[in-house]
């Protein structure tokens, strides 16, 4: 069962989404049924809901990328090693997403605010869970992923 626990730095978030905490664990919850994830395991993450400073602070720091980005991600494993704790463990700790609020505010062909921060916040679960889209291959899986849960967590 995943279970994500939702840090919210950036007040401004609650103009978008007014209990940030309630709505990740009310679409985590369609995602572990729809998924059917092992009732029997935890698996935990973090989710930070920032803004520009504090994400553009993050990504210099571990990316050494001075800029603002929408999403970053921070796998606690390799995919190899996550993969073997995952079948050893029963409770297991996956790593942290950082969104930053006014990437999503800002863009200009948004449609809607919480299907777009949900495409965010999924994109940065699947590479936690060690995907990644560097090689076009890769992309593709991981889209289809993301896809996947997006479809899950909407029903």
């Amino acid at each position: 069962m995943i279970k994500v626990n939702v840090i919210t730095k950036n007040t401004s978030w609650f103009k978008y989404i007014k209990k940030p905490n309630e709505y990740i664990n009310r679409k985590i919850n369609k995602l572990n049924t729809k998924n059917n994830q092992p009732k029997k395991k935890n698996i935990y993450c973090t989710l930070l809901l920032s803004g520009e400073k504090e994400i553009k602070y993050l990504n210099k720091k571990f990316r050494k990328k001075n800029k603002s980005t929408d999403v970053l991600s921070f796998p606690f494993y390799p995919k190899k090693e996550l993969q073997r704790r995952l079948i050893t463990e029963k409770e297991i700790y996956i790593g942290d997403i950082i969104i930053n609020l006014n990437k999503i505010k800002n863009k200009k062909k948004i449609k809607n605010f919480k299907t777009e921060f949900d495409s965010l916040w999924i994109h940065g679960l699947v590479h936690l869970f060690g995907h990644d889209h560097i090689k076009e291959k890769d992309y593709l899986v991981m889209n289809k992923i993301e896809k996947k849960y997006s479809r899950f967590i909407n029903d």
